[in-house]
């Protein structure tokens, strides 16, 4: 029998042909993808008061960046007890742990910082810090001031859920307890970069990387991400003004170097305002610290300022160094004085980018780990993450955990970074479930 190629419906059912194999395909490889989300839902309410025990604990014993001994001590024991195999003074005072399961597979590395701020803690809690030591040379108190304390309780959690899954793995877990996330000691190198460095992410090569953090402004049981571009990348800064010291009433004989650092001040804001395209990205240039001066009646010869720049990509990264030095250096010259500008001062930190390819094939993972009703798309913000760094070795994920107690009023809870910081217990187990997930469903999905 002759059949027309003319014929319509022969046309139809042979240009769907094709798409009908695809999704008979994608039929049967999801089917054999093995979902383990109930088991582990369940192992992570099992354990959600050891997390939280775990976290009231080194919350109540914070440590700033490079000095996390008595954490990365926890850490290790714990680990240990677990049977997995462990490394530690990685990066000065980093923690890895090696899980390698059952089956063969990729190398999955979890990644949480440990390190506390030089902050007083204000917050009427049992288990809130009174620890002071020293920050540059001053006293200081210590606190757990932006969620780093739940972030190692998180991963210690998930490291004994999936060691009781071992036989189930197809693959291997790297562990990376990360100190200085905050920043090193000046004069010290630390932090992602130091672990990169000293080569974390080999023997055994990782394949993808995954990290979170708790989000203070965001209610409990709420994920948050966004492919590509997610935090900004921050430089830190010093200026020196030099002018000439004079006495206080008489002005004109000498050439004042705080009025001068006024103005550099007040036009270095003009950058953002003036320069960078808003409508593109956003941009910060803060001045945090201005020293210079012991009394009311002597001008003195220096004055030094320190600041933070954020940028969204690496061409306005270049663009805003680039003007700060001219606006920093012209504004002095104008006034008579001199002026330095060291960027970086002590840490810089690239774009915490997130691998747009690996973000959507995770994306239905982080929704049944919340409840796709909980997972909300976000604009980048201006924040910062050495994170950055791991993710530009291997490919990365790295999204936020809301943890605000839930109808709190999210105008006036504690920010990150500041005394008033706070956590409600009961945010951890979504991330202990989502960090799970993770591990057990790239894996499943690279061995189709």
């Amino acid at each position: 029998m002759k059949i027309s190629t003319n014929n319509s419906n022969f046309k139809n059912r042979l240009i769907s042909l094709p798409l009908f194999l695809l999704m008979l395909y994608a039929t049967v490889s999801t089917a054999q993808i093995k979902d383990y989300s109930e088991l582990i839902s369940k192992k992570a309410d099992m354990i959600e008061q050891k997390v939280i025990d775990w976290r009231h604990d080194i919350h109540q014993n914070p440590e700033l960046g490079n000095r996390e001994f008595r954490t990365a001590a926890l850490i290790a024991k714990h680990l240990e007890s677990l049977g997995i195999e462990v490394q530690t003074e990685v990066g000065v005072t980093g923690v890895v742990g090696i899980l390698k399961g059952d089956k063969p597979g990729p190398v999955v590395a979890l990644r949480a910082d440990m390190d506390a701020l030089p902050v007083e803690e204000k917050n009427d809690l049992p288990f809130a810090s009174k620890v002071k030591t020293t920050y540059n040379g001053n006293e200081t108190y210590v606190m757990h001031a932006c969620g780093h304390d739940g972030h190692v309780a998180i991963l210690m959690g998930v490291a004994e859920i999936l060691t009781g899954m071992k036989s189930e793995l197809r693959g291997t877990v790297k562990f990376i307890f990360q100190p200085a996330e905050e920043g090193a000691p000046k004069g010290e190198e630390g932090g992602a970069y130091l672990m990169t460095k000293e080569g974390v992410l080999e023997n055994p090569k990782v394949d993808v990387i995954f990290g979170l953090h708790m989000d203070a402004l965001t209610e409990v049981g709420q994920i948050t991400y966004k492919p590509a571009g997610i935090m900004a990348s921050v430089n830190d800064m010093k200026i020196t003004v030099k002018g000439i010291p004079a006495h206080g009433s008489s002005p004109w004989s000498g050439i004042d170097p705080i009025v001068i650092s006024a103005q550099i001040i007040n036009n270095l804001q003009t950058i953002v305002s003036r320069n960078v395209t808003l409508t593109d990205n956003a941009a910060v240039v803060t001045i945090g610290a201005i020293n210079g001066g012991n009394r009311s009646n002597i001008i003195p010869e220096q004055v030094e300022m320190l600041g933070t720049i954020r940028t969204l990509t690496d061409e306005d990264e270049t663009f805003v160094l680039k003007r700060i030095r001219e606006i920093v250096e012209h504004t002095a010259k104008a006034g008579g004085a001199t002026a330095t500008v060291e960027m970086p001062y002590s840490m810089r930190f690239p774009v915490t980018f997130n691998d747009e390819e690996l973000t959507e094939m995770m994306l239905p993972t982080l929704e049944k780990s919340a409840g796709k009703e909980n997972v909300t798309l976000i604009s980048a913000i201006t924040g910062a993450e050495d994170f950055s760094y791991f993710a530009q070795k291997v490919p990365g994920l790295y999204f936020f955990v809301g943890a605000a107690t839930k109808g709190a009023d999210l105008k006036t809870v504690g920010d990150h970074h500041t005394p008033q910081f706070f956590m409600d217990d009961s945010s951890f187990k979504t991330g202990v479930k989502t960090m799970c997930n993770l591990v057990f469903d790239y894996m499943e999905l690279k061995s189709q």
